[in-house]
């Protein structure tokens, strides 16, 4: 069944969706060489209660931690533990938070040290799909974007591919969580032995970007931001 929401919980879902936006652009501050991504985890958990919330993930569906922390050819849900960040890699955190009943859910791929610019990517289905093999990358289509609410995971699915004019028509009311998943080289990803950790067949690079729409009347508002996150890496890099 899928939820449509009222301007009230709209409000509330942009409060969860921001704070995430708020936590990534923290723990952008301590993205460097060197540190355990468990060490991210904890400032992640530390701040999200900090703010009246908890972690949207840890608990779900048994999931340990506040982040999931996939780096180079991990496409998502990887684990954080005691691996060290090293100059060079690209990596993926994405992250929940729980506030008044409602959560927030996004993503955002980052660059330790050196790494070459890459492109940045949007849209749903058919433009992602479109933009994204044009450049001569390719879409994960094994893992999709969702509805958000309640639910951290809510109908409808939103593929990063498809054709256009075809799928459900997008209604006023409808919130989702738009994720494209970019892989370096082939589209096939396979899964580790720990039940969580989603990596690329080959073991190219893969990048995770995501935010939460709501759809309104002949447009659409984006929940979430990468504006603080943006303005440290910003600061960072001065």
């Amino acid at each position: 069944m899928i939820h449509y929401k009222s301007e009230e919980e709209i409000e509330l879902l942009r409060e969860s969706s921001l704070l995430v936006g708020k936590t990534l652009a923290e723990i952008a501050k301590h993205i460097k060489p060197g540190v355990e991504t468990l060490f991210l985890d904890k400032i992640a958990e530390d701040f999200i209660r900090s703010h009246d919330a908890v972690p949207g993930f840890k608990g779900y569906n048994g999931f340990k931690h506040t982040l999931c922390i996939s780096i180079n050819d991990e496409v998502v849900h990887g684990i954080p533990s005691k691996r060290i960040l090293e100059d060079g890699d690209i990596v993926s955190l994405d992250c929940g938070t729980l506030k008044n009943g409602f959560y927030g859910d996004s993503a955002y791929t980052f660059a330790v040290g050196n790494v070459s610019e890459g492109k940045r990517i949007g849209d749903i289905g058919y433009e992602i799909q479109s933009y994204v093999e044009s450049l001569g990358y390719s879409v994960v289509r094994d893992l999709v974007g969702h509805g958000l609410g309640r639910k951290l995971h809510e109908k409808p699915e939103i593929p990063n591919y498809g054709k256009q004019g075809t799928g459900m028509k997008l209604q006023s009311g409808l919130v989702i969580a738009i994720e494209p998943m970019i892989n370096l080289g082939i589209r096939n990803v396979i899964q580790e032995r720990d039940g969580w950790t989603i990596r690329t067949a080959d073991r190219l690079p893969s990048a995770h970007y995501e935010h939460n729409v709501v759809i309104r009347k002949g447009t659409a508002e984006i929940l979430s931001s990468f504006e603080e996150i943006e303005n440290v890496l910003s600061t960072l890099n001065k």
